[in-house]
């Protein structure tokens, strides 16, 4: 038989090969990305984990699909969807928060769950350890105790005169008495007092900032949560109507807030597409540390402050990682 003959007996055979034996086709990644706010109120932190996978080179519709779930500030929602996105039995589920992190693990023990950003994700349960997380929760966390202590010396350092706090806070946060502990210690020591106002749904920030305006708070500070950060403009525009400086997540400032304190969320939820690729990969949530971050970025909005008549000292602008004019 002539070469060329041969050739094309081969290449005749082989398209009628099943596809198996050609050459396994590359898996479509299945993944769950669980919202516990709104899709409009993260749609920069999402583009952001998509981002990330990008850079890793998944693509939307060619290798990978992500089924999203947005509990719409509803945290009761999020057992039911967390349920959905099990049953669609995705490769590696997403989330972000203490609520929606909770809810997948008790959804599934199998199924790998990456936290895009949770606050203490050790002290609240939901691993063992950063280095160790032993079960099926792996990603970021921060220590938001920490940090809600750290925001308050800030705020005492812009203005000295403060000594009321209204801390903004959302009861459905697992979280939160780990921040109600860690303010308790910090008004001690800064020789202040503080009361927790509670938010369980976004239609109740008009009235709740109003009422701590009207019982003579001298700031607000806003808690780690989901829902009171999908909803950080609003907070901002309210408080400033109620003539209440406000200081929250790294990203409040931008959003009108007179300044931001924490970790670069966007950041973090873009690191969580490394998580995801190593996951897909083949590595065991138990054994991929937890990560945190080593950077904090300090944000101010001196339009913000102009218009409730405070002065910020350069010192602290000198600190200040952006100053929004």
């Amino acid at each position: 038989m002539r070469r060329r003959e041969f050739i094309a007996l081969i290449g005749s055979a082989a398209a009628s090969w099943p596809l198996a034996a050609r050459g396994q086709q590359a898996k479509i990644a299945q993944i769950g990305f669980l919202g516990a706010a709104t899709a409009a109120g993260y749609a920069k932190l999402f583009e952001a984990f998509k981002a990330g996978l990008r850079d890793l080179g998944y693509l939307e519709g060619k290798n990978i699909v992500i089924h999203t779930r947005w509990a719409e500030d509803n945290y009761d929602r999020l057992a039911a969807l967390a349920n959905e996105l099990v049953a669609l039995k995705v490769d590696v589920l997403v989330t972000h928060g203490t609520p929606a992190t909770g809810a997948l693990r008790t959804a599934t023990a199998t199924i790998p769950i990456v936290m895009a950003v949770t606050g203490d994700a050790d002290k609240t349960g939901l691993i063992q350890t950063l280095a160790r997380p032993g079960n099926n929760v792996t990603g970021l966390t921060y220590f938001a105790a920490d940090q809600t202590s750290k925001r308050l010396e800030l705020m005492k350092e812009i203005v000295p005169s403060i000594k009321r706090v209204a801390l903004l806070a959302n009861p459905k946060n697992q979280v939160l008495p780990l921040e109600l502990q860690a303010m308790e210690d910090a008004v001690r020591s800064l020789k202040m007092m503080y009361q927790p106002f509670e938010v369980r749904d976004p239609a109740e920030l008009d009235k709740t900032l109003s009422t701590i305006a009207k019982r003579n708070f001298d700031m607000v500070e806003i808690a780690g949560d989901g829902m009171l950060g999908a909803n950080a403009a609003r907070i901002a525009t309210i408080a400033l109507e109620n003539h209440l400086p406000t200081i929250g997540e790294s990203f409040f400032a931008d959003q009108g807030g007179l300044i931001g304190f924490g970790p670069d969320i966007t950041a973090m939820f873009r690191r969580a597409a490394y998580y995801v690729d190593r996951l897909l990969k083949g590595d065991k949530a138990a054994d991929l540390p937890v990560e945190r971050p080593n950077k904090y970025e300090l944000n101010i909005n001196l339009k913000t402050a102009k218009a409730l008549g405070i002065s910020v000292p350069e010192i602290v602008l000198a600190r200040a990682d952006n100053v929004i004019e």
